[in-house]
This record gives structure tokens, sequence and C-alpha cells, in this order.
């Protein structure tokens, strides 16, 4: 079982966060917080820190951190993230912004509990072999990596045929392309199955959020774009799946419930009882399965394009969406406009060696360009 792990928690206000909070509640005796970090939420953290004995406190934004006397910006975050009493670090915060911390966790020699799949999914070439050479363990908390995770554990890679990827199809499955024209924030925000931050949710709706993740996947278990497939189940308790090459596939199911995943990045190879929720096949005895649409859905299309590009495209592509799923939110960007956006900033950018120095230059490039396309229309 080993002793207790201290954890570093970044984007503790967050959806993950605040799960991740819950599994180190219910677990005291396996998990303690030593660090917490958020954005701006000042208010929410300090009674985290209070409950959790808590006194490396750090805010991203440095106006709400000045307001709030406590340390901020990127400097702070390192720092919780690579002080001398952290075991594992949790990456819990939306989009690249986590991408500094977690290079400097490793370097540090941290353990990563990662749940920001824009992490790999602009730097995977720079941040997996760090992993590699510096010996620590990254544990994956998307509850589909983590599926997939558990069911590769044992076999040697050389068994592996594909990976299949499951996504719900969020609010608008069905849909006709046309149909999606005029639709709200709050019908986007609506999952059907899951309950998730405001932008992974948007993604969730146009199937980016699985475009990510097949460029994740790529990156965390070494497997090429072309043996990486999505499959739509919109019962979401099939997490996802691996075919091996005697044709055989391996499933890991339970209800759609984050804690789940989180406790196990958190206490691999352990599984102790949490409390959660047990499924039944009887619960759910209708599981289906269907192709995306890829002409409604041209998000996960021009992710899999991007996958495919490797180089600095995978990074032009997330903040380019991220760039059009934060507008989508403040009313400033139609849903269709999203796969728009990214399409075309996309076509203006040629691939180039993905070094942490040119994600990052790349990352504002691509952030600057979205913002001049949406302003012209």
């Amino acid at each position: 079982m080993g002793g207790v792990k201290r954890v570093a928690l970044l984007g503790s206000t967050g959806s993950i966060g605040r799960q991740t909070l819950d599994i180190i509640r219910a677990h005291p005796d396996r998990l303690k917080v030593v660090g917490l970090t958020a954005n701006s939420s000042a208010e929410v953290i300090q009674r985290q820190a209070q409950e959790f004995g808590v006194s490396r406190v750090a805010l991203m934004n440095e106006a709400a951190a000045h307001r709030a006397g406590l340390p901020g910006g990127m400097s702070a975050v390192v720092d919780a993230a690579t002080a001398d009493d952290v075991d594992i670090v949790v990456v819990a915060v939306a989009g690249v912004i986590g991408l500094l911390p977690t290079m400097a966790a490793i370097e540090a020699g941290k353990d990563i509990a990662l749940a920001s799949k824009e992490v790999l999914v602009a730097a995977g070439p720079s941040v997996m072999p760090r992993v590699r050479e510096k010996g620590v363990k990254l544990t994956p908390i998307d509850s589909e990596h983590s599926a997939i995770f558990q069911c590769l554990e044992g076999h040697p890679a050389s068994h592996v045929q594909r990976l299949i990827l499951t996504a719900s199809g969020g609010p608008f499955l069905g849909r006709s392309r046309e149909s999606l024209e005029n639709v709200t924030q709050e019908q986007a925000l609506n999952h059907p199955t899951w309950k998730m931050g405001g932008k992974i949710t948007v993604d969730s709706a146009t199937l980016m959020n699985k475009g990510l993740e097949v460029i994740e996947a790529r990156w965390l278990f070494d497997v090429p774009i072309s043996q990486i497939g999505v499959v739509i189940h919109p019962q979401s308790i099939i997490h996802s799946m691996v075919e091996f090459t005697d044709t055989s596939v391996l499933a890991q199911m339970g209800w759609p419930d984050m804690r789940l995943p989180i406790q196990y990045a958190l206490l691999h190879p352990d599984r102790p009882s949490g409390g959660l929720k047990p499924w039944s096949p009887l619960a759910t005895p209708n599981i289906t399965f269907q192709d995306p649409d890829s002409r409604t859905f041209r998000c996960l299309v021009l992710a899999k394009q991007a996958g495919a590009a490797e180089g600095t495209m995978p990074c032009v592509l997330n903040a380019a969406n991220e760039e059009a799923a934060n507008a989508f939110l403040k009313g400033q960007c139609g849903f269709l406009q999203i796969a728009d956006v990214v399409e075309e900033v996309m076509s203006l950018h040629k691939p180039v060696e993905p070094t942490l120095e040119a994600v990052l230059e790349l990352d504002a490039w691509a952030r600057t360009e979205a913002q001049r396309l949406m302003q012209s229309e």
C-alpha cells in the first residue's frame, strides 16, 4: 500500500479539482494535500486550504492574487508543483497553461496525474521523453485514457492492434449541421451524461474533445494516429477499449463518474473502496455504438488531421480551438464557426519541430490569428 502520498493540486477550484478533493477526503490515510493552485477564485481556494490545512496556496491571476494577499503568477504555480514535500502533482487546469508547471514538476522528479489533455496535445513530443528520462510516472485522469491505461496493463505493446475511444456524442447527437446554426451556450452546456467545466463541455458538443483525446492517446500510449479509432457510445458506460492482435477486445466499464479515474491515477496500482456507486449490467442493458458524423462534427476530423501532421500543428489546433470555444461561451462566436476558425488558422500554419519554445510561441500566434478571424467576421 505504501505511505501517504503528498499531493499538489493545480486547478483545485475547477470540476476535476473539486472531485480530486472528494477522493482525498475519502482516503485521508493515503492522500494529503500540500499545495493548492487556481486561476482567480481566491475565496474558494482559501476555504479549501483551511479545510485541508494547506499553507502553500497560489493563484495564476496576479491581480486576483494581489487582492487576496496570495502568491501569484506562473512562478508561484511552478513553486507549488515542485516543492520538496510533493510526491504527485494533479494537473487539472484548463488549457495549455498547464504545460510549464507540468514540465517543471517532471524535471523535479514528481509523478504526474494528468487531467489537462492540452499538455500532451500541444507538447507530447517534448513531455513524454522527459517523463521516461526522469523516471517519473504519468497516469491519465481522463476517463477514456484511464480506461485504456487499465486495459493495457500487463500487455506488451506488440500485442496492441488498435485503441478505441468512446464518445457520448454530446448534447447534439443526431442533429444535422444545418440545425446547429443558432444553438445557444445553454444548449451546448447541457451534456447528457457528464458534468464538466464550460470549455470542455463545449468541446464535447463539437467533438473536438474527442479529437484532442486521440492526439493525447497517441503520445500517452505511443500508438500511431492511424491505429486510434472513435465510436459514439451514448450511454457512457464503456469508457474506452483496446483491440489486440488476436482480435480480442478489452473494455473498462462503469458509471460516468470522474472520481473513479481520479482515484485510480492517484492510488495506482491499488484499488481501494472509495464509496463510489457500483455499476450493474442490468442497469443499462441496451449499450449501443455508432460512427461519428464527420460532416456535422468537423472538429474531430480537423483534430485527426492535426495529429497526423504532427509537429506543431496539434498545438495550433488546440490554441485556435481554445479561443473559439471560449468566444462561443461569451456569445462572441457561433457554434459552427468554431470549426471554421480552427480550420482557417491551421491552413495558415506550416508545422515545425515542436520544441517547448516553438510550442509556446505558436500557441500565442494561433490565439492571435483566431481572434483576428473572429473579429473580421
